[in-house]
């Protein structure tokens, strides 16, 4: 039997209304599918589980993706010859002028172990206190971007500059020993070393960068919004941890990040409503007689 509506507008008698069962907010496959892309509150200890098992998942996928050593050796090879071609191959002469100065190179190795994971997780807990609306769909831009990286790990595994044959760079964390890379020292087991193409330094801070500029109020917290993407970048070359293009592969990620979030939302994160909308108000009760 069909499912039917009564509306009885003021003076006129009731007329019966067809009603369209999918049509109902959160009914039939539609009515799901709309109230998943509409921005919702986030609950905290979901967002909590979510992240550590993402994460947990990211580094399990790209760890168990096969080293090939030899490929990324030749792969950083290729990039090399690429980079002088284009003339833009100077993070040698980076990471030789800086590791001169050893109380900055020492920074930069902890920055590069650190900040990666502190400010990231900062941005998403500011996101979650002061932009609820917006909270969901950036989360998706970083997850996004993490995902297609996984893809770039096993279909072009490279070396860093630092394992390079004949590169002549600077294992700034072995040279200074300290603890700055999960690819160097005692750690150097726990992490893929040959996943360097695209650099998640990059992708994740300037998703960072970017958050916090385009949502911040305070001018001076907005600049710094952009210098930490662009301070990033120079502490990955510096410590040889990485080329220039593979911070390239890390924009493309998120290029890619954004454009599902906006598919998904129909909007880029920053052009979200800052606050979800509320539960609808209780309409007032009559005083009792």
């Amino acid at each position: 039997m069909s499912d039917w509506t009564v509306t009885q507008p003021e003076g006129r008698e009731g007329v019966a209304v067809p009603r369209t069962v999918t049509d109902e907010a959160g009914r039939g496959p539609r009515g799901r599918v709309s109230r998943l892309r509409r921005p919702r509150r986030p609950r905290l200890w979901v967002e909590i589980l979510l992240i550590a098992v993402s994460y947990w998942t990211y580094s399990l996928i790209r760890n168990a993706v096969p080293e090939q050593r030899g490929k990324a050796l030749r792969d950083a090879d290729w990039i090399w010859r690429v980079e002088h071609q284009l003339g833009v191959a100077v993070e040698q002469s980076v990471n030789h002028a800086l590791n001169s100065a050893t109380w900055l190179i020492i920074g930069m190795n902890y920055y590069y172990a650190t900040l990666h994971f502190v400010i990231t997780l900062g941005v998403l807990v500011w996101l979650y206190r002061w932009h609820p609306g917006r909270y969901a769909a950036a989360r998706l831009v970083l997850f996004a971007t993490t995902g297609v990286a996984l893809v770039g790990y096993y279909l072009f595994p490279l070396a860093p500059p630092r394992l390079m044959r004949g590169g002549h760079f600077v294992d700034t964390v072995m040279v200074h020993h300290t603890w700055g890379s999960m690819a160097s020292g005692d750690l150097k087991d726990m992490s893929n070393q040959y996943a360097a193409m695209p650099s998640m330094h990059i992708g994740w801070s300037l998703w960072c960068g970017l958050t916090i500029f385009a949502l911040a109020s305070v001018p001076w917290v907005r600049v710094l919004g952009l210098l930490y993407p662009a301070t990033t970048l120079l502490v990955i070359v510096a410590t040889a941890n990485h080329f220039w293009l593979d911070a390239v592969g890390g924009m493309l990620c998120l290029t890619f990040g954004f454009t599902v979030a906006r598919v998904w939302y129909g909007a880029l994160p920053h052009r979200l409503p800052r606050v979800t909308p509320g539960a609808a108000p209780r309409p007032a009760q009559a005083p009792a007689p």
